[in-house]
């Protein structure tokens, strides 16, 4: 028997079809293993459609969440190091302007 890959859409539906008309039917229907089934399932409630990303688990997800958290705040504090610098710039040139005036 070869090894049939199912795509996130097929295996939605799967669960779908699952629910509304029975596990032990569907899982004939598609020639699929309960084992299997449940599975696709635990990831599904879990962590919802990005369960079925391949190497996905709960805690690198939550790993990801923080470092995008992590990497906007560095941005943030990039930008007002970038407007600060660029204001202290300005006020420099307001206050010897009288200085380029005399050249």
């Amino acid at each position: 028997m070869e090894k049939r890959k199912f795509s996130k859409e097929e295996k939605l539906k799967l669960i779908k079809e699952a629910s509304e008309q029975g596990v032990s039917s569907t899982l004939e229907k598609y020639g699929i293993y309960p084992a299997t089934f449940y599975s696709w399932k635990k990831k599904f409630d879990t962590m919802g459609e990005e369960g079925f990303r391949h190497g996905i688990t709960p805690a690198h997800l939550k790993e990801i969440k923080r470092l995008e958290k992590e990497n906007d705040l560095l941005k943030k504090l990039l930008a007002e190091k970038e407007l600060e610098g660029r204001l202290k710039d300005e006020l420099i040139k307001k206050k010897y302007a009288w200085a380029r005036k005399k050249r």
